[in-house]
């Protein structure tokens, strides 16, 4: 398949399952395995997962480009009087900047090993990956069906929002989804789901950009590529950030009117999907 569709169809996948619970490292890793596509070219590299995660980011600061213009100021603001006070906004800045610091470290520190533990094209890795996305299926699941669902963000306290950004860490295993692990804690602390997902893809964006910066450290080491790939690399970033706007929308608006149990059974049937081609000798 010619490099240009498969980097559309990773920056789909990218985009979709960044923000909806079904966890992107797991598709984004096994995608090219079910597809037999040949490995050890651009699709999968650390130069063009950068650009798909920098295309997530963007979906991020366009969604919520007037949230962000209103908590920065409320924060810098906050710096300036030495208060927060009983402005909201003031205290869901710090609560976002409180609740990035786990991960950031977790993220940092363990990086290496989750990616030699779990992360291979090998049968075991792919198991794994299975694994977790059952695990993560259930919990949403519970969390859901257990969760009060009766909390706004302006009813978050600070131990609350330090245990979800603890949550964003547990993202590192395969399979587990970003999205789908904050989510999971705030619905379990008692928020609604339209609120557990929407501190969900604030707090994404600090992340997000953060691993964006690590990640881009080498980014243009390789200049000479065929323009062809550049052409590639560009249309899974755009790619990225259209789906990935449309998927913060959607699940918003979803989560408004129903419940997380459909991505809970999606997540079963795609690791059922991934046994079965183990099992067979995919």
């Amino acid at each position: 398949m010619d490099v240009v569709i498969q980097a559309a169809l990773a920056g789909l996948i990218q985009g979709l399952t960044e923000f909806i619970p079904i966890s992107s490292s797991a598709h984004l890793e096994l995608a090219p395995w079910i597809a037999g596509w040949e490995s050890g070219g651009l699709i999968g590299s650390l130069a063009f997962d950068v650009f798909l995660h920098l295309g997530t980011l963007v979906a991020l600061l366009v969604y919520f480009f007037r949230d962000w213009v209103r908590l920065i100021g409320a924060g810098l603001a906050s710096v300036r009087e030495r208060r927060i006070g009983s402005d909201p906004d003031r205290r869901l800045a710090w609560l976002l900047i409180g609740a990035t610091i786990p991960a950031a470290i977790i993220g940092f520190s363990l990086e290496s090993f989750i990616e030699d533990s779990f992360h291979g094209e090998n049968d075991a890795s792919r198991l794994a990956i299975a694994a977790f996305l059952v695990i993560g299926a259930v919990a949403l699941y519970a969390a859901d069906r257990i969760g009060s669902r009766s909390r706004e963000l302006s009813d978050l306290t600070a131990g609350r929002a330090l245990a979800i950004g603890f949550s964003q860490a547990v993202a590192l295993l395969p399979g587990i989804s970003r999205s789908g692990a904050t989510i999971t804690a705030g619905l379990a602390l008692g928020l609604t789901r339209e609120a557990a997902a929407r501190f969900s893809f604030l707090l994404a964006t600090p992340i997000t950009f953060g691993a964006g910066l690590y990640g881009s450290r080498n980014l243009f080491a390789d200049a000479d590529r065929p323009g062809a790939e550049w052409l590639a690399i560009a249309i899974g970033f755009v790619v990225a950030a259209l789906s990935g706007l449309m998927a913060i929308g959607f699940l918003l608006a979803w989560l408004r009117r129903r419940s997380v149990a459909v991505f809970s059974a999606y997540r079963i049937g795609f690791a059922m999907v991934i046994v079965v081609l183990v099992v067979i000798g995919r």
